[in-house]
């Protein structure tokens, strides 16, 4: 081969295997290389049960927020099950551009709930869109609630048991749509991290309706409803 031909094929290499320039590409390579997959997924890559599934993450935080809970997750939440990487703060900022460029453009091309096993079941469509979608990374399995949130009455992103009792359909589809900030315990303290987000343009109507089935199925049963 001539030195030329040889020169050209290095250069061809050597830029392969540099390092990309664009942070949310570097971010991305980061999060498969740490193993982030196995517990956590994003659109069809991954699938692990351990963590929420991010495939919406960056409609969900914000980029303040996922700075601190990667620096360290137990001092957000106590006993939580991440595991702290002890990061480089290069590599966090990379997996953050990353995190915050997931807003859910997989699921907009293939709706997981539109498969044929829930489709036509509101009750399994709206869980499935409920765990899929993160609702429950911060309203807890099966609504119950718990996860931290700074400067907040009771500390902690409320429990969704009791939606059908406090909100009609109505308002609860406004609150989906619209989002909700979330409303400081004290004013002059800094402003709570985790606020609802809108899912308007994101969720369909049928979608929320589905969603706001399954919430209502959450509620424990009312005295009358064991009245014959």
């Amino acid at each position: 081969m001539r030195p030329a031909i040889l020169l050209v094929v290095a250069a061809v290499a050597l830029s392969a295997c540099a390092p990309s320039k664009d942070p949310v590409v570097r971010g991305g390579a980061r999060f498969t290389s740490l193993g982030c997959v196995t517990c956590h997924r994003v659109g069809e890559r991954g699938g692990g049960q351990a963590g929420p599934d991010l495939t919406t993450v960056g409609l969900r935080h914000s980029a303040e927020w996922m700075d601190l809970w990667l620096k360290d997750p137990a001092a957000w939440k106590p006993g939580t099950t991440m595991l702290n990487f002890k990061l480089k703060d290069n590599v966090r900022a990379d997996l953050i551009a990353y995190l915050t460029s997931l807003k859910g453009e997989a699921y907009k091309q293939k709706r997981p709930w539109d498969g044929a096993s829930v489709k036509d079941d509101p009750l399994k469509r709206g869980e499935m869109i409920y765990n899929r979608a993160g609702c429950v990374a911060c309203h807890g399995d099966r609504g119950r609630g718990g996860f931290p949130n700074n400067n907040v009455v009771g500390n902690a992103v409320p429990g969704l048991k009791h939606a059908r009792d406090g909100f009609t359909p109505a308002e609860l589809k406004e609150r989906i749509l619209k989002g909700r900030r979330s409303e400081p315990a004290d004013p002059q303290g800094p402003p709570p991290l985790i606020a609802m987000p809108a899912w308007e343009g994101f969720l369909t109507d049928d979608e929320i309706d589905a969603l706001i089935a399954y919430l209502h199925s959450l509620a424990p049963p009312k005295a009358d409803d064991w009245a014959e």
